[in-house]
């Protein structure tokens, strides 16, 4: 079995630490109300019907009624932009900047990649046996800005308070041209957190397998508290992985250690968990995508699972979690455990399916992603690339892997990533005149499947 090549992750790290020390912030905050409105009317009309009917509509409606004092109101509760004004310009911004073109292919490229993960999850036919979500069933619009805070959600839950029938993803503007492995953190934002705050109930449920399985396999109660009361960000890790495969986990801690190398000037996985902070330590992370890797349904699964453990084991000191020190091997066996309580329980929110189910990396998505990075490899246009069954989400696992292959080309790759995305976007039906809510839903059933050598007119 080949074992998996990342001996450029020393290149990707530098990267993402270029991309999260550049300041540029994007467009400016919308903050005259007239002025929105105003744009916000022209802007209608760049979005296909889906987006202005869960979107716009809404969002036009929250404005009317909130009216210009209540807006100036609102900014000026919130100077920070932390909650209710944060997100009321989040959605201008992400209605303005998909309507004004603003990095109008790398916009196309995030929303198509947004758009896969989201119906990896909730199209009908990955849902098959499934009710539909209880809050939304559109994939997030995205938007950039906001470096400060790197990527991150808005859910349903927050974005309803607006009236909005999705989610508003943000990816940091730099991430337009660079920081590849970032992009790996979008299944973490959108198959999790925009997908757990779908279904009522959920992440209440998966938080008390955490406990219950940690507490049966005889781990303290502090531990058993402290991986539950983390679960939505923990989750979230686990349907990334579910969802883009081992590119996921990798990325994550290639990504981490960028992020710490750009903020405090250690590019390492940190191995405290203040009590305060809703993430898991990182070192937990790098554990957690390790034994989530090792559930996947494909054959390099194993493999994979090895190469990110040991690249977590490189960062491994003392594991302060809280007021508790956790040693090691009780870091990885908790790691397993949880990840199996979250990909594997069947759970009564999803009609005792399993998150597993539902999504997984199979030998067929891992050969889609092999054939892209051949594509990669031979310095051809990788938007010329067309493999049968791709979508976006292998398109960018392929990227991320491909960058982290001794020697590669990251920025050859990056710009390949972005282009074929672009393409692939523009042909995404969600996005076209047709009132279509997942690419998935449009896939033809047959009742059975001619050999692939043998043409039907044979």
């Amino acid at each position: 079995m080949n074992q998996p090549d990342i001996g450029n992750m020393d290149l990707c790290i530098k990267d993402v630490m270029e991309a999260a020390l550049d300041n540029n912030r994007g467009p400016e905050d919308p903050t005259d109300f007239q002025q929105l409105y105003t744009r916000l009317v022209a802007a209608r009309e760049k979005l296909p019907p889906l987006y202005q009917d869960r979107v716009y509509q809404p969002f036009i409606k929250a404005l009317d009624e909130l009216s210009e004092k209540g807006f100036a109101e609102l900014l000026r509760r919130d100077p920070n932009r932390e909650q209710a004004a944060g997100l009321l310009l989040d959605i201008a911004q992400a209605i303005l900047q998909n309507g004004e073109g603003y990095e109008d292919g790398a916009t196309d490229a995030f929303q198509e990649v947004v758009s896969d993960l989201y119906d990896g999850f909730l199209s009908a036919s990955d849902r098959n046996g499934i009710k539909p979500p209880d809050l939304s069933v559109t994939a997030p619009l995205v938007k950039w800005g906001r470096p400060e805070y790197g990527p991150y959600t808005w859910t349903i839950a927050a974005a309803s308070h607006f009236g909005l029938e999705t989610g508003i993803v943000n990816l940091p503007p730099s991430h337009a041209k660079r920081g590849l492995l970032g992009w790996s953190a979008l299944s973490h934002e959108t198959a999790g957190h925009d997908i757990l705050h779908a279904d009522t109930g959920l992440l209440k449920e998966l938080a008390q397998k955490i406990r219950e399985q940690l507490l049966k396999q005889n781990f303290t109660l502090g531990l058993a508290n402290y991986w539950s009361q983390r679960v939505d960000e923990t989750a979230s890790d686990v349907l990334g992985i579910l969802n883009m495969g081992p590119a996921a986990g990798i990325g994550l801690i290639g990504y981490f250690r960028g992020l710490n190398g750009a903020w405090n000037g250690t590019p390492t996985l940190r191995n405290t968990g203040p009590e305060y902070d809703s993430h898991p330590a990182d070192i937990l992370r790098g554990y957690l995508a390790a034994e989530t890797v090792r559930l996947l349904q494909f054959d390099q699964a194993e493999a994979w699972a090895e190469a990110i453990s040991a690249e977590t084991d490189k960062d491994l000191t003392t594991i302060q979690l809280g007021r508790q020190t956790v040693d090691a091997k009780t870091a990885r066996k908790s790691a397993a455990v949880v990840a199996q309580a979250i990909t594997e329980s069947r759970l009564n929110s999803l009609e005792q399916h399993s998150l597993g189910q539902i999504q997984n990396w199979h030998n067929e998505d891992e050969r889609i992603a092999s054939q892209i990075r051949a594509h990669i490899h031979s310095e051809s246009k990788l938007h010329e690339c067309y493999v049968s069954g791709m979508y976006a989400a292998h398109v960018v696992a392929a990227s991320v892997t491909a960058s982290l292959e001794k020697n590669a080309n990251i920025e050859a790759i990056f710009a390949g990533m972005l282009a074929l995305l672009k393409e692939m976007h523009d042909a995404n039906p969600a996005w076209g005149p047709l009132y279509v809510k997942h690419r998935g839903d449009l896939t033809r059933h047959r009742a059975y499947r001619f050999p692939a050598a043998q043409s039907v007119a044979g």
